[in-house]
C-alpha cells in the first residue's frame, strides 16, 4: 500500500469516531455487543458489509473496520492461525469487524461466545464459482489465479479449473467440494448465524429480522424501533456501490454452466448441493 493510502486510512478512524459520537451523542461505544461479519469468499461479503454499515445507524457502533481479517491472503497463501486470531483481537470495542475467517478452534473459541454476534454468509457453490472466475480473471489482477486464468482461452475452460481445482508449478487451488468444507465447519457452530446470500436477496425482510434478533439474543436491546431498523438496513443495501459488484443476482450460474460443466461439477462435488439444501437430488 502506498504511504499516502496508509496515512489516509490512519486518519479515517478518528473521523469516523467523531461522526459516530455526534450521531449518538456519546464518547464511548462499549454498550452494544461485538459483531463479526464473516463470509465465504465471493459469496456476498460486500452485501453483508453494507448491512453492517447500516447497523451503525440503528445501534451505537462507531464504525465498521476498514480492512477484513483473512485466513487466506488476498493474493493466496494461508496465514498462521495465531496471526489470524491476533488480527481478530485488534478489532476494538464499538467497531464491527468483518472478514474471511475459517472455523479453526481458536477462532471459534474467540468469536462464538454468548456475548458476541457472529454472522457467516455463504452462497450456492455454482454461483460462487462463476463469481470467482470473473473476479479473478477480470477484476483483481493481484489474485493468485489471475495470470493463469488470463492464459486460458475462454470462460468455459476457466470454470472447469475452478470446479476441479489445480496443483501445478506454484499454483494450488482445492476443488469445489473441498472449498465448502469450511462452510460446513461454520454451519456446525450453533452460536453462529449462517446466512444464505440468496435469502438476503429473495427473503430480505425475514432475514434482516433474524439478524436483528441475533443481536438481541445477547441481552442487548437495539434502541431503534424494529420497523425503522429494517428501513435503514434495506436502504443500506446497494450492491452496485460495491467495487466487486458484477450481477448481484441469484441463479446466474444457469447462464454459464453447459452440460459438460454440469456433469463435471456433479462428478467432483457429489452430494454437495443436496447437503447445502440447494437441490433435492443431483438431477438438476
Amino acid at each position: 500500500m502506498a504511504p499516502k493510502d496508509q496515512l489516509r486510512r490512519l486518519l479515517r478512524s478518528p473521523g469516523k469516531y467523531a461522526r459516530a459520537a455526534w450521531r449518538w451523542k456519546r464518547l464511548t461505544f462499549n454498550d452494544a455487543p461485538p459483531i463479526f461479519a464473516n463470509a465465504k469468499p465471493k459469496s456476498g461479503s460486500h452485501l453483508l458489509l453494507q448491512i453492517m454499515h447500516g447497523l451503525c445507524h440503528i445501534a451505537p457502533y462507531a464504525f465498521v473496520a476498514e480492512d477484513p481479517v483473512r485466513t487466506i491472503n488476498a493474493s493466496g497463501g494461508r496465514r498462521q492461525g495465531k496471526a489470524v486470531l491476533n488480527a481478530l483481537k485488534t478489532i476494538r470495542p464499538g467497531v464491527i469487524g468483518w472478514g474471511y475467517v475459517d472455523a479453526a478452534p481458536e477462532n471459534v473459541a474467540f468469536l462464538c461466545k454468548p456475548e458476541r454476534v457472529n454472522y457467516f454468509i455463504y452462497r450456492d457453490p455454482r454461483d460462487m464459482l462463476v463469481s470467482h472466475v470473473f473476479f479473478a480473471t477480470d477484476m483483481h489482477e493481484h489474485h493468485g489465479m489471475h495470470a493463469y486464468y488470463q492464459s486460458l482461452p475462454d470462460f468455459d475452460t476457466r470454470l472447469k479449473v475452478a470446479i476441479t481445482g489445480i496443483e501445478q508449478d506454484n499454483l494450488f487451488m482445492v476443488n469445489v467440494r473441498q472449498r465448502y468444507q469450511g462452510v460446513f465447519d461454520w454451519l456446525e457452530q450453533p452460536a453462529t448465524m449462517c446466512i444464505r446470500f440468496e435469502d438476503l436477496i429473495n427473503r430480505r425482510d425475514q432475514t434482516l429480522n433474524l439478524m436483528l434478533d441475533q443481536v438481541e439474543k445477547t441481552g442487548y436491546k437495539i434502541p431503534t424501533p424494529r420497523d425503522r431498523s429494517l428501513e435503514i438496513l434495506t436502504e443500506a443495501i446497494q450492491p452496485k456501490k460495491s467495487h466487486t459488484f458484477r450481477s448481484g443476482k441469484t441463479g446466474g450460474w444457469k447462464d454459464h454452466f453447459n452440460l459438460e460443466n454440469k456433469q463435471l461439477f456433479k462428478d467432483v462435488a457429489g452430494d454437495l448441493l443436496v447437503r447445502l439444501g440447494y437441490e433435492h437430488n443431483n438431477d438438476w
